[in-house]
């Protein structure tokens, strides 16, 4: 097997990892507690408009997968981040997109 090759065996985790990350509700929660850390249900739902039972779904299903941490804490539920390679994933993928928007506006830019 090549060094850098996912094992076949781990193909469908791999996969269902990035369909999880195909959400674009779960990116929004995602990025919002990259940005500010530990948030409560109530607050994720304040910053992203989305509806609670909607919000609730997707981060219990990150929770399953080992994407999200829960902390019960009360009444209220709080999520982090537990997956450290998320974050790396965002910065490669969204630095990418970000260049890739740049360089499209630049060329329309100097169209006339």
């Amino acid at each position: 097997m090549k060094k850098n090759m996912v094992p076949e065996v781990l193909l469908e985790r791999v996969a269902r990892r990035f369909k999880l990350l195909s959400e674009p509700v779960r990116l929004d929660l995602l990025n919002q507690l990259q940005a500010r850390g530990e948030m409560s249900v109530q607050e994720l739902v304040e910053a992203t408009g989305h509806m609670q039972a909607n919000v609730s779904k997707h981060l219990g299903l990150m929770a399953r997968e080992g994407l999200l941490a829960r902390r019960k804490e009360g009444l209220n539920v709080y999520y982090s981040i537990a997956d450290p390679t998320l974050s790396a994933l965002c910065t490669l993928v969204c630095g990418q997109i970000r260049q890739e928007a740049f360089e499209t506006q630049d060329m329309m830019s100097g169209e006339s």
